[in-house]
Formats: C-alpha cells, structure tokens, sequence
C-alpha cells in the first residue's frame, strides 16, 4: 500500500480535482411560469381594448338618447333612431331640429311628396296624434350606406303588440348644417293591406306592353308620374265627390252607430255578470 510521506518544511498535498462546467439551466417550473405571466398580460391588453370599445359603444348610445347631447359627431343611424324616439314620445319641436329647411319628404301613400319643413312638421303633428297614446314605432333593422345614408325598416305597435299590416321602410339622406346632421331627403314605403298577389304581374305586363306601343306616351308619363293620378283626382272630386262623399259619410255613421250600440250591449253585460256571478 503506497503512502505520502511528508517531509519537515513541506506543504502537505492536495488533491485537485477537475469537474467539467456545467451551464446552469433554467427551472422548468420558472419557465413555465414566465410564460404564463406573458399569457396573462396580453390577456389583460386584450380585455383592456373590449372594455374601452363597449364603453365607446355606451357612450355613443347614450348620447343618441339623451336630450342634453347635441347631434354632432353622431352618425346618421344614430340620428335616426333618436328621430323615431322623439315620434314615440311626440317631441315635436325636437323632431324639427332634424329637419331640413328644403327637405323633401315623399310617402309613399301621398300622392306628391312633401316639400320643406313647414309641410312635413304638419304631417308629423298629424302622424303623432294619429298615434294616440298607446301606439309606437318599433324598429326591425337600421343600417348605413355611408354616414350621410341610412334605411329602417319598422312595425307599429299597440302595447308592445306588432299591428298587422303596419309594416314599412324608411330611407334617409342627410347633410351637415353646421356641426350637426339634419334630413334633407326621406323615403317611406308602407306595407299594403291588399295584397293582390299576382295580379301585380298581369298589371306590369300590361303596362309594359302599352309602354312598348306607345312610346311618346310613355315618355310623356315617366317624365310626370303623379300628372294622371292628379288629373283622376280633379276628374272625381268634381263628378264623383258630391255623390260618393255622403254615401260614405253616412256609411261610416252607421258604423259609428253600430259600434256604441255593440259597446253598450257589452258593458250591460259585464255589469250583470258581476252583480249576478259574483
């Protein structure tokens, strides 16, 4: 067996042993968790951005709705909801706000279209007492060509209750006055309660066909539309009218009549049903 001997005046010897280097390496626990915390920041950035766009959102909706928020920098959808609001509530005075000096405003139904404001705010007075108090309008869809462009489409209702045959689209072009949007041309389209069916397509095949005969005429017309509906009209109420207006005024009376008869009838039967039943 070998040994060291030591001699006086010497260090003793020491064994030096040579390890290899080894790179320390990251805990994969640690790593794990850095990533989790990179996961959880963008996570925070993105609910970030949807927080700020839905309270851009509210905002935006809140200022279409409030009376104490002007028009301005409002897009036209937004305008026209708060429009169909103010009919609801019948806020007149604020509905012309919305309206042009010059608009033209065509119904469907009418026979010409209305021009400026003084004639569509009479049509609007008209429209909001027709109403009454229980009946308002309930919009399906709005949606914008571009921010002067907007098309709704609408019901009535009765105590939340849809209206058969009250259905109808509305188109509105707007333009800036100042620093707020204002109507200077609407469209409305309302649903017919007759509902021919395809007698509509015997009647355009027949117009088409005396478009193709008689070409000049059918220049004639297309340049002026209402120009035969008006002449029938002046035709009627100098012939016809003094004829047909009594006949129907009377009908309706007897209508009238027909109606309180059949409410009385009704209320003296709920009365002795409570007195009796009860």
């Amino acid at each position: 067996m070998a040994s060291v001997v030591n001699f006086p005046g010497q260090l003793p010897q020491q064994t030096i042993c040579y390890a290899p280097l080894s790179v320390p390496t990251e805990n994969p626990s640690k790593v794990s968790l850095k990533n989790l915390n990179i996961k959880k920041k963008h996570q925070r950035i993105s609910v970030n951005k949807q927080f700020k766009n839905q309270r851009f959102n509210l905002l935006k909706s809140l200022a279409a709705d409030s009376d104490d928020i002007p028009v301005n920098q409002l897009s036209a959808a937004s305008m026209i909801k708060r429009l169909y609001t103010c009919v609801n509530e019948k806020k007149l005075k604020e509905i012309e706000r919305y309206i042009s000096d010059d608009c033209c405003f065509e119904e469907c139904s009418f026979v010409s279209p209305m021009q400026g404001k003084k004639e569509i705010m009479q049509f609007y007075q008209q429209l909001t007492t027709s109403m009454g108090q229980n009946v308002k309008f309930s919009i399906e869809h709005i949606c914008e060509d571009d921010e002067f462009t907007t098309g709704v489409d609408w019901h009535l209702e009765w105590k939340n209750r849809h209206i058969p045959f009250t259905r109808g689209c509305s188109f509105y072009e707007c333009s800036t006055d100042g620093n707020r949007l204002i109507i200077k041309k609407a469209r409305v389209v309302i649903e017919s309660p007759i509902k021919p069916g395809g007698l509509v397509l015997i009647l355009l095949k027949n117009v088409t066909a005396i478009f193709d005969d008689f070409p000049n005429f059918a220049e004639w017309f297309l340049t002026r539309p209402y120009a035969i509906l008006q002449f029938l009209m002046k035709i009627y109420s100098r012939l016809l009218a003094p004829i047909v207006d009594p006949l129907i005024s009377s009908y309706i009376r007897i209508w009238n009549f027909m109606a309180r008869i059949f409410g009385l009838a009704l209320s003296m039967l709920l009365y002795i049903s409570k007195k009796y039943f009860q």
